[in-house]
């Protein structure tokens, strides 16, 4: 099991690149993480939804994603509250105080998917969540050191040297854990290494001194990390400023502009347009107007859709989104962002908050109404003008009706035939769908591109480029730590 001194240290990244890099061993690798919180989610083959880190692993693994790979889901749909995903399906919604009742009658849930995913492989690298020392969440603990107990596993501490503190944050994460938890500690690893490795070495001997351990490798900075889908919102707080990246796009450059949303969602769907030469995403914060050369203003994926229409509306969204739109410019809606296209959002049985009714944006003839079932499922489809292939997977609760359905963006098949999926306005200016994942396709992105900008040719292969980099960071960590050593560890358990 990897944990970490802190959240965002590398976790993540570290179990994709070593399930890669295990994998090309031969060994039968999975990924397992029994409780994560993420609004970045993704559709298994079994028809459930985990967090995006898993599937990618997964995909590290060359295997499918399964809803047994991230038994607890937590979907942040306010500042104090979740929505609980279970083994791929919505279980219900808890405060943070509250979801402390939940954790024991879910550790019977995680210790099967556990048995699941363990069942047949080889090797299975568990990934914690946040820090392994968060003494106030010990009890019921399911993420980290109650989980490593409950199954009875090793544990590789990961600490991210980039952030500063690497020391303090080592030694105070075993001081803290009690004895019985120290004795499952194998090690730890320095990650996100910048500079001269043997700068760095007389700090070991301290470590060593303070809490007996060794130092397992130290791994370098990552940079194609940034080709690899985020785990959560926090990536977005790390992102250039948009108005300071201005001053290298180039003359001719798309430029797509996303609104920030609260609880936006998703958002690794903008990963293969980012990944675009000439192409800048500028994420626009709150407190910024949305910029008046846009090519494209993007809404993107919610987990809270009227809550953040009501933050778009505050920011002065709306009044930019109108004026982009008098001007003769697109604006796309991805499932959230559609829904606050429309004329009205309903949810009368609050299934994303407190039930209600709200005016959209009224740039679509349509309306959403929130339902209790949610539709999870992977699917593919065409584009009907240009019939460039897509596929990718529907989440979303709502059901959108209206006249400008009649114009769909997609047709995605169907048990019964084709479908059409989303809507747009009469004189094409506006558009969303709810497919998520369809700009990975490289003919619809150079389809999409071209009615931008005439002209504009995608790159191609982002599928392939999503597996050179994977195949990148398995040499790249590979190169750093001792493969041999952490499989010898990985077998110590009882």
């Amino acid at each position: 099991m990897i944990q970490g001194t802190g959240s965002d240290v590398g976790k993540s990244l570290l179990v994709a690149g070593l399930a890669r890099a295990f994998t090309r061993r031969g060994l039968r690798v999975r990924p397992f993480k029994p409780q994560n919180m993420s609004n970045n989610a993704a559709v298994t083959a079994d028809g459930g939804e985990i967090g995006r880190a898993q599937a990618l692993q997964a995909r590290a693994c060359g295997v499918p994603a399964s809803v047994h790979m991230n038994p607890v889901l937590l979907k942040p749909q306010t500042d104090s509250g979740a929505q609980i995903v279970v083994q791929g399906k919505v279980a219900g919604s808890a405060s943070a105080l509250g979801y402390a009742a939940w954790k024991p009658r879910l550790l019977p849930r995680v210790l099967q998917s556990f048995a699941c995913i363990a069942d047949g492989a080889d090797l299975v690298l568990v990934e914690g969540a946040g820090s392994a020392s968060e003494v106030n969440l010990r009890a019921g603990d399911i993420a980290n050191m109650g989980f490593a107990e409950a199954a009875d596993l090793p544990v590789i501490l990961v600490a991210d040297i980039d952030r500063g503190g690497v020391i303090a944050s080592l030694v105070g994460t075993h001081l803290l854990l009690p004895e019985r938890e120290r004795a499952r500690l194998r090690g730890y690893v320095i990650n996100k290494f910048r500079g001269d490795v043997a700068l760095f070495e007389p700090a070991l001997a301290v470590i060593r001194a303070h809490t007996g351990l060794d130092c397992l490798g130290i791994v370098p900075w990552f940079a194609g990390a940034r080709r690899l889908p985020a785990e959560d919102s926090v990536a977005l707080d790390r992102a250039p400023e948009a108005a300071d990246r201005a001053g290298w796009v180039k003359a001719g450059a798309i430029k797509i502009a996303v609104p920030r949303l609260p609880r936006i969602a998703n958002f690794d769907d903008l990963d293969p347009l980012a990944g675009e030469p000439d192409l800048v995403i500028d994420m626009v914060e709150p407190g910024r107007p949305l910029p008046v050369d846009a090519d494209l203003v993007l809404l993107p994926g919610s987990k809270a859709t009227r809550a953040d229409l009501a933050a778009l509306i505050a920011a002065g969204w709306d009044i930019d989104l109108r004026a982009h739109v008098r001007r003769g410019r697109p604006v796309f809606g991805i499932c959230g962002g559609l829904q606050m296209l429309g004329t009205r959002i309903a949810d009368p049985l609050g299934i994303e908050g407190v039930p209600g009714d709200d005016r959209g944006l009224g740039l679509l003839d349509i309306a959403t109404e929130m339902a209790s079932d949610k539709t999870l499922r992977a699917v593919a489809g065409r584009e009907p003008a240009s019939g460039a292939p897509v596929q990718g997977y529907e989440m979303h609760v709502g059901r959108t009706t209206g006249p400008d359905t009649a114009r769909p963006v997609l047709e995605l098949d169907g048990a019964a035939g084709p479908r059409p999926d989303g809507a747009r306005s009469a004189d094409g200016l506006v558009a969303g769908c709810y497919l998520h994942g369809l700009f990975a396709s490289d003919p619809f992105r150079a389809w999409f591109l071209g009615r931008l900008r005439s002209g504009r040719v995608a790159s191609a292969g982002f599928e392939a480029r999503l597996d050179a980099t994977l195949d990148a960071l398995a040499d790249h960590v590979g190169a750093a730590l001792d493969l041999d050593r952490l499989l010898a560890i990985a077998r110590t358990r009882s």
